[in-house]
């Protein structure tokens, strides 16, 4: 599976890797998985409904989430955050 990511998302990323890196490792771990096997128990995948519909989301540790859509053969990953702060409208 390829991935990429939205400009924002990379952004934030580098936030992370800077201010909290043992999330970054999570995150980069869990991204592994996926590109493994997107169906893996510990990512904890599954589609998101309302605002979000056509979006699915990835655990990556306690209540920190990553969000990204689907198109064609590639998964953009396009926020990180709490679950509240994902799910947001």
């Amino acid at each position: 599976m390829d991935i990429s990511f939205s400009k924002e998302l990379t952004s934030e990323l580098k936030k992370i890797k800077r201010k909290q890196p043992q999330l970054f490792k999570k995150v980069q771990k869990q991204l592994k998985l996926f590109q493994k096997n997107t169906k893996h128990p510990s990512l904890r995948t599954h589609k998101l409904r309302g605002s979000l519909k056509n979006t699915r989301s990835i655990s990556v540790e306690g209540n920190i989430r990553l969000i990204y859509t689907f198109k064609e053969n590639e998964a953009i990953f396009f926020k990180i955050g709490n679950h509240d702060k994902v799910y947001r409208k």
